[in-house]
């Protein structure tokens, strides 16, 4: 199964390589032969969100001079986490699949409880 998504993940890389080179046809050929280059900037991206969540936490946290973990920062782990996620199933990479899909699952939980403690808040006003 992984290694039937792995492929299917480099034909859709391979599909935006090829595209990514007709718009930008400055852009190497061996960009659309070579998926392994477009799939290290997805994890490099990935990895990207993943951090912004921290530095937002933290940006957060020195404002109001306490610890406090925003609602953005689910949505960036969601972002990251997915991409990570997508990157790991390409490499079909069992322990980074199994963390980035324990921590999918965490973050959306999270964002569950946010949104439904919004609710009754909302509700009891």
């Amino acid at each position: 199964m992984i290694a039937f998504l792995s492929a299917q993940i480099e034909l859709g890389a391979r599909a935006v390589a090829s595209l990514l080179v007709t718009i930008l046809p400055f852009l190497p050929d061996s960009l659309v032969t070579n998926p392994e280059k477009l799939m290290i900037i997805v994890g490099f991206a990935g990895q990207g969100l993943f951090a912004m969540r921290f530095i937002l936490q933290w940006l957060s946290s020195e404002k109001q001079a306490k610890s406090v973990i925003p609602v953005a920062f689910w949505y960036f782990s969601i972002g990251g986490g997915a991409v990570l996620l997508l990157y790991a199933i390409w490499r079909q990479d069992p322990v980074i699949i199994c963390g980035q899909g324990l921590g999918l699952f965490i973050y959306l939980r999270n964002l569950y409880f946010i949104r439904r403690d919004r609710s009754k808040d909302a509700s009891a006003a």
